[in-house]
């Protein structure tokens, strides 16, 4: 089991996670991958093997009216390789996982065609970094919109409209307020999206099936090593809000079903690498005593 985390390491401070500075100022790629080219140089030598990259590494790239901003991976085709090789000889898995506006069940076709223009750039950049299938782009079923199998169906419409590319880097998670993991396994099954269990959503927001038996039934969604999420409550679990995050996790909240398999967990904590790091040391702890 590989650790990893989501977007800002707070040990090095000085690391930007992409360029973003407002559109006057020119924003670019090119300079999201030379943050980057550090984050992945520290990334190595801390020995964290997995890394959610900033859903805006390309700013402003499928802004409707700054065109100027369209042609950006296109432009950074050089520097993607360098940084996917990179990436590569330092095995590091990544991912990304697209902003709350990102809706593909939505009944707004116009937002439905806003959201597949942020899926096409995200698995393009991952495409020219020349990563496997274990880079993926993570996101959720979206809405109910007052009819859940109308809404599910919709998501897989606006699914199969998707170019093939994005299509192969697709995964779905369950959320914490509306879909469950009942809800979208039998989605990912008929579609062949992998599923990513959040078991933190899916404490908050239970459909009377146990931890091992999803476990067993995400696992078999992927033809590649699996990627799950966890994060502990800031509260406790017995507070009125479990939903918001900790800095760190506890590590009772890792499933004892997860620790002997081969799966990459990306750690949602506010702490990021910290919170992973004592993660491990946990772990390592509880191991040998």
């Amino acid at each position: 089991m590989q650790l990893g985390f989501v977007v800002k390491p707070l040990a090095r401070p000085e690391l930007k996670s992409h360029d973003s500075r407002r559109w006057q100022n020119h924003p670019h790629l090119s300079v999201s991958l030379a943050y980057l080219r550090d984050v992945f140089t520290y990334l190595g030598a801390a020995h964290i093997g997995m890394y959610r990259m900033s859903s805006d590494l390309a700013p402003y790239a499928t802004h409707p009216d700054m065109p100027q901003f369209h042609r950006q991976v296109a432009e950074c085709e050089a520097e993607l390789a360098e940084v996917g090789a990179l990436a590569a000889r330092l095995n590091l898995r990544l991912s990304f996982h697209p902003s709350q506006h990102v809706v593909l069940n939505s009944p707004d076709e116009d937002l439905v065609a806003k959201s597949a223009a942020d899926l096409i750039v995200q698995a393009a950049i991952l495409d020219g970094m020349g990563l496997g299938p274990e880079a993926v782009v993570v996101t959720h079923m979206g809405g109910v919109y007052g009819d859940r199998e109308t809404a599910r169906g919709r998501f897989v419409m606006g699914f199969e409209r998707l170019p093939e590319a994005v299509r192969r880097r697709l995964a779905l998670e369950n959320d914490d307020r509306v879909y469950t993991p009942s809800d979208l396994l039998p989605i990912c099954a008929a579609t062949g999206i992998p599923f990513v269990f959040d078991v933190h959503h899916h404490r908050c927001l239970a459909d009377g099936r146990t931890v091992e038996a999803i476990t067993e039934q995400a696992l078999a969604t992927w033809n590649r090593e699996p990627l799950f999420h966890l994060s502990s409550p800031k509260d406790g679990w017995q507070s009125a809000n479990p939903r918001p995050h900790h800095d760190f996790i506890d590590p009772a909240d890792l499933p004892s079903c997860w620790l002997p398999l081969t799966i990459t967990v990306e750690v949602e904590a506010k702490a990021k690498e910290l919170a992973l790091q004592r993660l491990q040391a946990d772990l390592a702890a509880s191991q040998s005593s």
